[in-house]
């Protein structure tokens, strides 16, 4: 038959273990130490009990049965029992005495401690009366009050390290977000504007592959960026070098090995010793644009070249040696390719380490407002002229058009007219720049200015997907204006 002390051993227990499952869910201090007493004063039947932490903003207290004004985590840390706790090391017993003015007739008090160090302490005053007599606390009392306190800060110095590795993530996230935003806002002069999702994505993923030295071939078609996305992932390699680009398919067979790998001097009449861009690019990156116009005889000296990390001279025979990282680029189908024969396989696995492709702008068209406007305000910061203002028909040729061209077509298309426009930019000039490529008449529906302008708020609609206050700031209108026209 279990004894009295016993079962109180066993309620003593139980109550650890659950202290420590509850002390470990996530939650303010004020919050754990609350927990803390409430499941303390349900053992050992105190009148009054106290928790405080110190450190973090101004610490965190807390208590249970205390009548009047109740003390501050200040108040009690300049208290005689934290100065006793600190001074003796462990838990300790007094008889008479006051707590920041709250007289006792006993007091027990233990340190919340971790590794040595004391975060603050429990304190329990007077013991609740027994069949009309006083009780005290015995010193098993205060050795379990012992244990709930080291329990307990091992959970706060937890808590702690949790909140501060959590705040430091976000600072890391803003730090990172900040870089991004200023890497995006200048690449070689040049800003990437990127709020779809698709190109999102590359970007992270740039970011990502950036530090390391591993190979990276970025696919798109022409104009959507691949030459800046080059520029980015050098910016951000930390690689000592320069960037030194070369387009394979502008120059014949003849120059590109020479301008690739170097021409020794007196290999004919006339010519100087003269270095490659391999060479070049010694320590930093090297850029091939339109991988796929290269001819075949060239990729065996360039996996060479990729795989001993040297280069030989055209008329050379000694070998240099360098240090390159290859960004290459192309808009073809490089694995048709290398099923006809025409780009070779071992160079296509060398070169494709990580890959990028870039969406068409036509598959993120809810970057187009954003790239008009810094179209608009770059080419009038260049020229000194003030920007003009955009009609919505305007506004929404740009957002319909499909620009086979991509960014690049966007741009010039804005620059031209921005040169025309005598204070704005309408539809009609925009349809004389883009020809025959314009977005082609519609038949008697698309006469009805109200199915029109239907066909127009859905389709932005979908760009936002579905996001009425963001489809509302695209359109200049206000979102109660959709809400009035059915949407």
């Amino acid at each position: 038959m279990p004894t009295f002390a016993d079962k109180r051993r066993l309620l003593q227990l139980e109550t650890l273990h659950d202290l420590a499952l509850a002390l470990y869910a996530e939650r303010e201090e004020r919050d754990l130490l609350e927990e803390l007493l409430g499941r303390v004063c349900l053992v050992l039947d105190p009148e009054v009990a106290v928790a405080v932490t110190r450190g973090g903003p101004g610490g965190a207290a807390a208590t249970v049965g205390w009548s009047g004004s109740e003390p501050t985590a200040p108040e009690l840390l300049q208290s005689a029992i934290w100065r006793d706790l600190l001074a003796e090391g462990e838990a300790l017993a007094r008889r008479g005495g006051e707590l920041c003015g709250r007289p006792f007739r006993e007091l027990i008090a233990a340190p919340l401690a971790f590794r040595g160090t004391f975060l603050g302490y429990l304190a329990l005053i007077d013991k609740e009366e027994r069949g009309g007599r006083a009780s005290e606390f015995t010193p098993e009392d205060r050795r379990f009050l012992e244990s709930v306190g080291m329990l307990a800060g091992v959970a706060i110095d937890g808590a702690r390290q949790v909140a501060r590795l959590e705040g430091e993530r976000e600072r890391l996230v803003e730090e990172n977000k900040a870089l991004r935003d200023r890497f995006a806002a200048e690449v070689g002069g040049r800003r990437i504007v990127a709020y779809a999702a698709g190109m999102r994505k590359v970007l992270d993923l740039a970011e990502r592959v950036a530090p390391r030295g591993v190979n990276v071939l970025i696919r798109g078609e022409s104009g959507t960026g691949k030459e800046l996305i080059a520029k980015l992932l050098h910016h951000l390699s930390g690689r000592s070098g320069p960037l030194v680009a070369l387009n394979c398919g502008a120059l014949p067979e003849s120059l590109l090995e020479s301008e690739l790998f170097g021409i020794e001097g007196g290999v004919a009449t006339g010519v100087a010793a003269r270095r490659g861009k391999f060479e070049l690019a010694d320590g930093g990156t090297l850029f091939l644009d339109e991988l796929g116009d290269m001819p075949p005889v060239l990729q065996v000296k360039l996996l060479r070249a990729l795989q001993e990390r040297e280069v030989v001279r055209l008329g050379g025979e000694a070998p240099v040696q360098v240090d390159v990282r290859v960004v290459a680029a192309t808009h073809r189908d490089l694995e048709a390719l290398v099923a006809e024969g025409r780009i070779r396989e071992d160079l296509y696995y060398r070169l494709k380490g990580v890959e990028l492709a870039l969406p068409p702008l036509r598959s993120r068209r809810e970057d187009i407002p954003h790239l008009v406007r810094h179209f608009l305000d770059q080419f009038c910061a260049r020229e000194g002229i003030a920007p003009p203002t955009l009609s919505h028909e305007a506004s929404a040729l740009l957002l319909e058009h499909d620009y086979p061209g991509n960014v690049r077509e966007l741009q010039n298309l804005i620059e031209g007219a921005t040169s025309l426009a005598e204070g704005t930019i309408d539809a009609e000039l925009l349809r004389s720049l883009l020809g025959s490529a314009a977005t082609p008449a519609r038949g008697p529906e698309g006469l009805d200015l109200a199915a029109v302008e239907r066909r127009h708020i859905q389709r932005v609609l979908d760009l936002a997907r579905g996001n009425k206050s963001s489809a509302a700031k695209l359109l200049g209108v206000d979102r109660k204006t959709l809400s009035r026209k059915g949407f």
